[in-house]
C-alpha cells in the first residue's frame, strides 16, 4: 500500500482544480471517472471491442526494499504497420473506427490469402489463408504468421493488467523491403515513417487516456526518463519508452561501401530524434549501412534482405572466419524467385562459406561519432543486429568510457559478452521462444544474473517479422489450467476472448500480445518458478540502467591539450602521422611510428594528476605487447599496467590510481609488420 500523499492547496493549485472540475462539467461523456469505477478498468470502452478477461487489480506502489516490480518487454514494435510502406504488417493496434477497422486483413489478402506474398513465403506455405479478422479470426494471428497485428492495445491492456511494467516499443521500417514489396500505399523514406510511428505512439496514448476519464489518466504512459518511468511504475501503471531500430537512420544509408550522410546528419537526426521522445536505438538493422555491418538474417527472410541489401547499396553481405568465439547468424538461401526476378540480368544471389561465419563489415568511423553521440545524450544503445565485429568494437568503446547504457534483447550475446553488459550495468532480455526453450537459456545465463544482482527481460518482437512461443500442445504435461492468479496473486486471469475467438496458450502459443502473461504462466507451470521470479526483477533493473545511463559523468580526458612526444614518427608523402594528432580528439587522424620494436608515445599532462585509466584507439597497426608507465618529471618511468595479448581497437588499461605528471604508452612487440599507430589516446582519473 502506498502512503498517501498530504497535498496543500495553494492559490494556484485550486485555480486549477476549480479549471478541471470546469473542464469535467463541459466534457463528453465518459471524459471523466464515473464513480465506483476502478482506476484500473476504463468509463468509456469502445462497443463492441475485445475482452481483456483479467478481474482484480493491478499491483502498485514498491516493495520491501523501495524497488519496483514488473516484468519488461524490452523490443517490441506497436507501429510496425506504419513501416514499410504501410502494407506489409497488417491492421492496426487500434483505430477511432473500432476494432472492426482496427484487426482487418490488408486488402491483397482478400479473398483467400493467395495474394499476401510476404506472408506466404515465410509462413504460410500453401499460399492460402482466411483474410478475416474481427470477429472470427479463424486463421489470424498465429504464433507464426509474421504480417498480423498482434499488437492491439487490449492484448497489450491484457498483458499490464497481468504484471507488465515495462514496454519498449521500436520504430522501425526499411526504404528498400518497402520498394521491393509489391503492396505499399505510402512512400518509403524510412525516417518519415519513423516519425509517423512516434505521432501514433502518441495517439494510442490519448486513445487510451479518452477511454480513462481525460489526459493522463490511462494505463498507457510514454515516458523520457528512469525518474518518470518509476512514477509510472509506481502507480501500477505501463511505462512506454520509445526506440528506433530502422536500416539507414538519418539517411546513412551506404552504396558501394560510400557514405551517404555525414557528421551534421547524425547530429540532426539525433536532436530531432531526441526531441521526439527515442530513448534508445539500433544503429543498424538488417543492412549494412554507413554506420556498422549486420549480424545476417536466415532462412528464405534472408535471402529477401540480403537481394534488397543489394538493391539498396549494390553490394553482397561478405564473409571472413570469424575472430574468436562469437558468430554471426547463418546466411539465407533458400531460392525466392518473386524477388531474385528484380536483380539485373545475370547476376545471382551468392553462395557462402559455411567456415566463414562473420560480417567483414563491422563499426565504422561515422558509427563510432554516432555512438559518441548516443552517449553525449545519455541514450541507450542495441547492440543485437550489429555484426560480431560491429558489436565486439561497440564494447570496447562503452567500456572505455564506462558507459552502462547498453542493451541486447534478442538472445544474440554468448557467456562472454553477457558478462561484458552485466559489467557496464546493461540490461538484458531473451527473445520470446517457446517456454521450455526460454527456461533452458534462462537458466543458462542465472548465475551470471545472480552475481550482478540484475533481472530478466523478454523480447517479444511481436510485429516484427519473427516468430513468437509456440505451443507445448494440448496433451503437454502439466499444462496451464484456467483461470490462474497472476504472478503477484492480485489479478485472475482467465482464457483471452476476441469477438468469436477464444484463446488458449496451450494450443495458440504466443499468437498475440494478450497472451504473453499465459506464456509466463506456462514457465512458471513446467518449472520456470526462477526465471519468473527473474522476469518480474525486470522493471528494478531496466530502470537501474536507464539511470545510470542518465547520469553518466565519463570524467574528465586529462590527455585533452597535454603535450606529445614520441620515439619516432612515420614519414610519408601522403599523410602527417605526428604525435600531437593521437591526442587532437579526431579519430580520424594518428600518430604513427617507424616499422620497429620499443616505440612510445608520452603525454605531459602539464602537472601532477591522478591516473587510473588510459584507453588506447589503435589503428589495424597495433601492439600486441606494450605497457603503461607513469613518471613525475618525465625521466624516471613506474611500470602500471602491461599487456602480452593487445588485439587492438579500443582497448582499456585500468589500474590503481597513481599521481603523476607524465604517462607513456610503451611498445613491447608489433602486431604487424607495420610500426605503432594510434588514433587517440584518454588519460582518466578512474
Amino acid at each position: 500500500m502506498r502512503p498517501r500523499r498530504h497535498l496543500a492547496l495553494t492559490a494556484v493549485a485550486l485555480t486549477a482544480l476549480l479549471l478541471a472540475l470546469v473542464a469535467g462539467a463541459a466534457a463528453p461523456p465518459g471524459a471523466r471517472a464515473a464513480d465506483g469505477v476502478p482506476w484500473y478498468e476504463p468509463v468509456d470502452r469502445p462497443t463492441p471491442d475485445s475482452r481483456i478477461n483479467v478481474t482484480g487489480a493491478p499491483f502498485t506502489g514498491t516493495g520491501p526494499d523501495g524497488g519496483v516490480r514488473g516484468y519488461v518487454d524490452a523490443h517490441n514494435h506497436l507501429m510496425s504497420n506504419e513501416g514499410f510502406g504501410g502494407r506489409l504488417i497488417c491492421g492496426k493496434p487500434f483505430s477511432e473506427e473500432g476494432i472492426a477497422d482496427a484487426l482487418k486483413d490488408c486488402p491483397e489478402h482478400y479473398p483467400d490469402g493467395r495474394g499476401a506474398v510476404f506472408e506466404n513465403l515465410t509462413a504460410d506455405p500453401d499460399w492460402h489463408h482466411d483474410p478475416v479478422g474481427w470477429p472470427t479470426f479463424r486463421e489470424w494471428p498465429t504464433h507464426k504468421s509474421l504480417t498480423h497485428q498482434q499488437n492491439y492495445y487490449a492484448w497489450v491492456e491484457r498483458s499490464w493488467r497481468a504484471g507488465q511494467r515495462v514496454m519498449v516499443t521500436d520504430m522501425v521500417s526499411n526504404g528498400v523491403i518497402c520498394s521491393i514489396y509489391f503492396f505499399k500505399d505510402r512512400g518509403c523514406d524510412e525516417m518519415e515513417s519513423i516519425r509517423l510511428q512516434i505521432e501514433k505512439t502518441y495517439a494510442m496514448q490519448t486513445y487510451v487516456d479518452a477511454m480513462y476519464g481525460g489526459p493522463g489518466k490511462g494505463w498507457f504512459r510514454i515516458v523520457t526518463d528512469a525518474g518518470q518511468a518509476r512514477e509510472v511504475i509506481e502507480d501500477g501503471k505501463l511505462a512506454v519508452v520509445l526506440g528506433v531500430e530502422t536500416s539507414e537512420p538519418f539517411g546513412c544509408k551506404q552504396v558501394l561501401d560510400l557514405a551517404r550522410c555525414d557528421r551534421g546528419d547524425i547530429d540532426r537526426g539525433l536532436d530531432e530524434l531526441y526531441d521526439l521522445g527515442v530513448r534508445s536505438m539500433f544503429l543498424c538493422h538488417k543492412f549494412d549501412n554507413a554506420l556498422c555491418g549486420v549480424r545476417f538474417d536466415s532462412g528464405t527472410q534472408g535471402t529477401i534482405i540480403n537481394i534488397g541489401q543489394f538493391l539498396s547499396t549494390g553490394t553482397w553481405w561478405t564473409t571472413e572466419e570469424c575472430r574468436g568465439p562469437q558468430r554471426d547468424n547463418p546466411i539465407g538461401t533458400a531460392d525466392v524467385p518473386q524477388f531474385e526476378a528484380m536483380l539485373p540480368p545475370g547476376v545471382g544471389v551468392p553462395g557462402y562459406d559455411d567456415g566463414a561465419r562473420c560480417n567483414t563489415r563491422g563499426l565504422t568511423r561515422l558509427g563510432e561519432y554516432a555512438l559518441d553521440g548516443l552517449m553525449e545524450r545519455g541514450m541507450m544503445v542495441e547492440i543485437d543486429h550489429m555484426s560480431v565485429k560491429a558489436a565486439g568494437r561497440t564494447l570496447d568503446i562503452l567500456e572505455s568510457a564506462d558507459y552502462p547504457g547498453v542493451l541486447s534483447t534478442h538472445s544474440w550475446m554468448d557467456r562472454d559478452w553477457s558478462e561484458r553488459v552485466y559489467r557496464l550495468g546493461g540490461f538484458i532480455a531473451q527473445y520470446a521462444h517457446g517456454s521450455e526453450h526460454f527456461v533452458d537459456e534462462a537458466r543458462t545465463g542465472a548465475d551470471l544474473r545472480e552475481e550482478y544482482g540484475t533481472g530478466l527481460g523478454i523480447g517479444a518482437d511481436m510485429n516484427g517479422v519473427g516468430g513468437w512461443p509456440a505451443p507445448r500442445g494440448a496433451d503437454a504435461p502439466n499444462p496451464v489450467t484456467y483461470p490462474y492468479r497472476s504472478v503477484d496473486g492480485g489479478s485472475l486471469l482467465d482464457r483471452q476472448v476476441t469477438g468469436e475467438r477464444t484463446w488458449d496458450v496451450n494450443v495458440d502459443g504466443g499468437a498475440h500480445y494478450g497472451l504473453l502473461p499465459d506464456w509466463i504462466e506456462d514457465m512458471r507451470r513446467i518449472g520456470g518458478e526462477d526465471v519468473v521470479d527473474d522476469l518480474f526483477d525486470g522493471a528494478q533493473s531496466y530502470l537501474d540502467t536507464w539511470k545510470a545511463t542518465q547520469g553518466h559523468d565519463p570524467g574528465a580526458d586529462l590527455a585533452e591539450g597535454a603535450t606529445a612526444t614520441a620515439s619516432s614518427t612515420e614519414w610519408s608523402l601522403f599523410g602527417r602521422y605526428a604525435p600531437a594528432h593521437a591526442v587532437d580528439g579526431d579519430t580520424g587522424t594518428r600518430w604513427a611510428s617507424r616499422w620497429k620494436d620499443g616505440q612510445w608515445l608520452s603525454l605531459d599532462l602539464g602537472a601532477p594528476r591522478t591516473v587510473g585509466r588510459v584507453v588506447l584507439d589503435w589503428e589495424r597497426a597495433h601492439a600486441s605487447g606494450y605497457r603503461i608507465e607513469v613518471s613525475d618529471d618525465g625521466t624516471d618511468w613506474r611500470l602500471v599496467w602491461s599487456t602480452r595479448a593487445g588485439a587492438g581497437g579500443v582497448e582499456t588499461a585500468r589500474f590503481d590510481p597513481v599521481r603523476a605528471r607524465h604517462v607513456r604508452v610503451y611498445g613491447t612487440e608489433r602486431a604487424t609488420r607495420y610500426g605503432l599507430s594510434l588514433h587517440e589516446v584518454s588519460v582518466h582519473a578512474r
